[in-house]
Formats: structure tokens, C-alpha cells, sequence
């Protein structure tokens, strides 16, 4: 049976599986094989101690468990990219499934959760950042009623420079 919780110290070498795994089944063929290939869970589980740990994280981070181990993970918090006049807005900052069950309500169980904890802390709109070329990402977003609002922005892996649009979610 699959829950939704706050993530907690213990998750961590789960959640940076799940996050490594996920890039480098997400962005193949769209980053650069080499920038996937260097990423390693040790790596990931030694970067985000350091982040959970940090005093004022304004981060919420969420684990779907199944079976007692996550499954999937989520953070959100406060928009960073928020536009003049927006209002007040969260942000999704990464969703990642172990990508054997992505296509299994997973992804939809997390980003639903999110979607209510951030109507909770009074952010009535929601925006993230997706790679241009990820197609299936995009089509989740767009099913969790997200449309690109126009923005971009450029990040380099390996020299190689991808556009990421921003989404906007407004219930």
C-alpha cells in the first residue's frame, strides 16, 4: 500500500537512489552520457545530508512508500523564480520515481501531496522546471494541469547547453 510522508535522515541513501537512478533513466539520450555516468549515489547521499541539515530549509521533502521502503520522492517549497506580480507561489523542485514503476501512480500519488501541503502553506500557484526535450516529464506535468508560462532558462552539462521551461500550475 502505497504512503506519502516527510522525509526524514534515515531516507536519504533511498531518495539519492532514486534520484541518481532517475536522472540517468530520464535524461538519456538528453544529457550528456558522460555527466550520467559520473553521478554515483555516494556522492548524492554526502550533498544531501549536507541540505537536510541545513538550519531555516525552507525545502519540504516527501517519500511514497511501499512495503516499508520509498519509492519516490518530492520537495517543494517556496517559489525561486517567482515573477513581479505573481502572488505568492510554491515551487516543485524535483520528482523522481525508481524508475521500475514510473507509469504506476507513483509520480501522481507525490505530486498530489505536494499540491496539497502547498495549498496548506498559502501558495495557490505552483511552478517548476522541466527539461525542454524531456517529453515524458512534460506530459505528466501537463495531466497535473501545469502549461509552460513562457520562461526559460539555460544549464550546461558537459558543455552542452539544455533549455529547461518553466510550468505553472494555477488551481
Amino acid at each position: 500500500m502505497l504512503q506519502v510522508r516527510e522525509m526524514n535522515e534515515d531516507d536519504i541513501p533511498a531518495v539519492s537512489a532514486i534520484r541518481v537512478r532517475g536522472w540517468q533513466s530520464a535524461y538519456a539520450g538528453i544529457v550528456p552520457p558522460a555527466y550520467l555516468d559520473a553521478m554515483t549515489v555516494e556522492s548524492d547521499v554526502s550533498q544531501r545530508r549536507k541540505r537536510f541539515s541545513r538550519p531555516r530549509r525552507q525545502a519540504t521533502d516527501l517519500v511514497a512508500v511501499d512495503g516499508g521502503a520509498p519509492v519516490g520522492w518530492a520537495s517543494f517549497g517556496p517559489c525561486l523564480s517567482q515573477r513581479p506580480g505573481e502572488g505568492r507561489a510554491g515551487e516543485i523542485y524535483a520528482l523522481y520515481v525508481r524508475p521500475d514503476l514510473i507509469g504506476q501512480g507513483v509520480g501522481r500519488t507525490l505530486i498530489t501531496n505536494a499540491h496539497a501541503r502547498m495549498e496548506n502553506l498559502q501558495f495557490p500557484i505552483s511552478v517548476l522546471w522541466v527539461l525542454h526535450d524531456n517529453h515524458r516529464a512534460r506530459r505528466f506535468y501537463e495531466c497535473a494541469g501545469y502549461k509552460p508560462d513562457g520562461e526559460t532558462q539555460d544549464d550546461v552539462y558537459d558543455e552542452i547547453t539544455l533549455t529547461e521551461l518553466r510550468y505553472q500550475r494555477v488551481p
